[in-house]
């Protein structure tokens, strides 16, 4: 049923509950683990112009040391994986690659920001996904003991 499973990561803590889902539906129906970050080019453009090479250099290798992360677990796992890292606003570059790279399923984490939260950055990236994508998203919550801290 699903030949490609995009898992997006900005490397934060989300990815480690978000991952368990995302490798066993790729074990499961035998497909391939694309792991996608993107560089925030909203966070390079707001840096002085003395710091915007540094702040740039930084997201990049933390973008790719994300995917990374997928990769290595999805390799123990014995599945096939592949790496991408884009630049751009991270909700338009995962409901672009979805839509270039024909992935057949989205698997992300939602990082359980309060409503006033959400206001504050416009809405959650996994919100955006679900509402832009032309293809499944399942959602990964966080755990209601996680909100709560």
């Amino acid at each position: 049923m699903y030949e490609t499973i995009l898992v997006p990561t900005d490397g934060s803590e989300t990815i480690q509950r978000t991952l368990p889902h995302a490798l066993t539906l790729a074990a499961d129906n035998d497909a391939t683990v694309r792991a996608l970050s993107v560089v925030d080019i909203r966070s390079v453009q707001a840096a002085g112009d003395d710091d915007r090479d540094g702040v740039d250099a930084e997201l990049t290798a933390d973008a790719e040391a994300a995917v990374e992360e997928v990769a290595d677990a999805a390799a123990e796992e014995g599945l096939d994986v592949e790496t991408t890292v884009r630049r751009g606003t991270p909700d338009k570059e995962i409901v672009k690659e979805s839509n270039e790279e024909n992935i057949d399923v989205i698997v992300i984490g939602t990082d359980g920001k309060t409503p006033r939260e959400k206001l504050r950055s416009l809405g959650s990236v996994s919100e955006r996904v679900v509402d832009k994508a032309e293809v499944p998203v399942f959602v990964i919550k966080q755990a209601a003991e996680e909100t709560a801290e």
